[in-house]
C-alpha cells in the first residue's frame, strides 16, 4: 500500500531544515522507508518502500550527500545526545570498512585489500573504502553495539586521476581522516562535558593531545617486540589455504 505523500513538515523541523525546501518535507516519508525498506539497504530501496518512486530526481540524493555533515549534526543532537545522558564518558569506535562498487558512473572506487575473504578467499576487493567513526552504546539485549555516526570516503592517490577535476578531492591517508572525524565529534559532543575515549585498530593511533580524545588501540602485531614461542600458541591448521598463526589460535588469512 502506498503511503500519502503528507509529510507533515513540522515533524522534524530540525533535521529537515538542512535540506533544500522542495526536499525538505519529504524527509519524514524517507525515513519511513528506511525502516520499512526489504533486501539491500539502499537509499533506492528506501524510495521505493516510501512510496516516493514518483518523485524522486538524482539531484535531490546529489544535494543530500553534499550536506552529510549537517545533517549528521542534526541527528547527533537530537538522537545520540538523549542516549548519552547517563553515560560517564563517550567512546567512539574508528575503522575502515570496504564495500564493493563498479559501474560507469561511480566515482573513486578502486582496489582495495579485503579483510573478509570469505570462503572465495579473494585477497582484493574493487569498490569503496569508508573511514567510519561509530559511537559504541549497550543495548539491554544486544550489548554493545557501534551507532555509526560520520564516515569519509577514503580514495587512493593512484585513484585520483580518474575522477573529473570539478569532483576531484585532495589525497588524503586513512589516518588524516580519522583524526578529521575524531575532530569532528568533539566539537558535536564536547560540549556534553563527558570525557571522549576511541577505540582503534593500531594503524589509526593517533596523536592525543591534537585531537582532543584519549586512543586506545590494539597494537598491529599481537607478538610485540618479540617472536611467538611453542608456548605461546596453539596452531589449529586449515587445508583451504595457508595460516597466520596468532595467540591461542591461528585463522586463515
Amino acid at each position: 500500500m502506498a503511503l500519502p505523500h503528507d509529510p507533515r513538515p513540522g515533524r522534524n523541523p530540525a533535521l529537515a531544515s538542512v535540506f533544500d525546501p522542495r526536499s525538505a518535507p519529504r524527509l519524514a516519508w524517507l525515513l519511513v522507508g528506511a525502516v520499512r525498506a526489504r533486501g539491500r539497504r539502499t537509499v533506492t530501496s528506501w524510495i521505493r518502500a516510501a512510496g516516493l518512486s514518483g518523485e524522486y530526481r538524482p539531484l535531490l540524493y546529489d544535494g543530500g550527500g553534499r550536506r552529510a555533515d549537517p545533517v549528521a549534526a542534526r541527528l547527533v543532537h537530537g538522537v545520540v545526545k538523549p542516549l548519552v545522558a547517563g553515560a560517564t564518558r563517550l567512546t567512539f569506535a574508528l575503522d575502515d570498512t570496504p564495500t564493493p562498487r563498479y559501474g560507469r558512473h561511480v566515482q573513486g572506487a578502486g582496489v582495495h585489500h579485503n579483510p573478509t575473504p570469505g570462503p572465495a578467499g579473494g585477497p582484493f576487493v574493487y569498490g569503496h573504502v569508508w573511514v567510519v567513526l561509530g559511537l559504541l552504546v549497550t543495548h539491554p539485549a544486544w550489548g554493545v553495539v557501534a551507532l555509526p555516526l560520520m564516515a569519509r570516503l577514503y580514495v587512493r592517490e593512484k585513484t585520483l586521476p580518474g575522477i573529473p577535476a570539478a569532483d576531484r578531492p585532495a589525497f588524503r591517508t586513512k589516518l588524516e581522516l580519522a583524526v578529521e572525524l575524531m575532530r569532528w565529534a568533539r566539537c558535536r559532543l564536547g560540549f556534553l562535558g563527558k570525557p571522549l575515549w576511541v577505540v582503534a585498530d593500531g594503524a589509526f593511533s593517533p596523536d592525543e593531545d591534537a585531537v582532543g580524545v584519549s586512543a586506545f588501540s590494539r597494537p598491529q602485531s599481537p607478538w610485540g617486540p618479540r617472536p611467538p614461542t611453542a608456548s605461546d600458541h596453539v596452531a589449529i591448521t586449515r587445508t583451504d589455504r595457508p595460516s597466520r598463526t596468532y595467540k591461542g589460535v591461528s585463522r586463515g588469512r
